[in-house]
């Protein structure tokens, strides 16, 4: 398996096939759907006379330049991340992809799977690779101790579980 580090620009590189999915879904949308929307909307207003004053023109063109700014990035990093396909040789450590249950001091479980930063949500329980917590996280295994600095202060953890989806 392929080491997780950063990429240059500090972000890593990697990304799940589902984030990559949905990277792309994105960028489709933005393109064939979200774009000529707005374009032909900020026709429209074009059409309705002085620019300068049409409220309707300016927000669509503000709109336009964020969705080419999206759509720009999108473009990029698609071109830049690798899509992790395999799980690892080693399951029984913490590598990208993983899902981690760790279990606090007062026995509190909470459970992660470490991807790219692209992809993140802690809602989902998705951990950004970059993140303090799964940096900690990478390479222990099954009732290992990891140390993390939070805002609230020192906190330990213990590794209970770690498993890996097929893909």
């Amino acid at each position: 398996m392929a080491d997780a580090s950063p990429s240059p620009k500090g972000r890593a590189r990697y990304i799940t096939p589902d984030g990559e999915q949905a990277l792309r879904k994105e960028l489709t949308y933005l393109w064939k759907e979200k774009r000529p929307e707005v374009t032909q909307s900020v026709r429209e207003a074009a059409a309705q006379g002085d620019r300068s004053e049409n409220a309707e023109y300016i927000y669509g063109k503000k709109q336009l330049r964020e969705i080419d700014r999206r759509i720009r990035f999108l473009t990029k990093r698609l071109e830049e991340i690798t899509v992790v396909t395999r799980t690892p040789d080693d399951t029984g450590r913490v590598y990208f992809g993983a899902w981690v249950t760790v279990e606090n001091e007062t026995g509190e479980e909470q459970r992660y799977r470490l991807v790219g930063p692209d992809e993140f949500d802690l809602n989902k329980g998705y951990l950004s690779i970059d993140a303090p917590l799964a940096r900690a996280l990478l390479g222990k295994r099954c009732d290992d101790e990891v140390t993390v600095r939070t805002p609230d202060g020192t906190v330990v953890l213990e590794i209970t579980d770690i498993h890996y989806d097929a893909i």
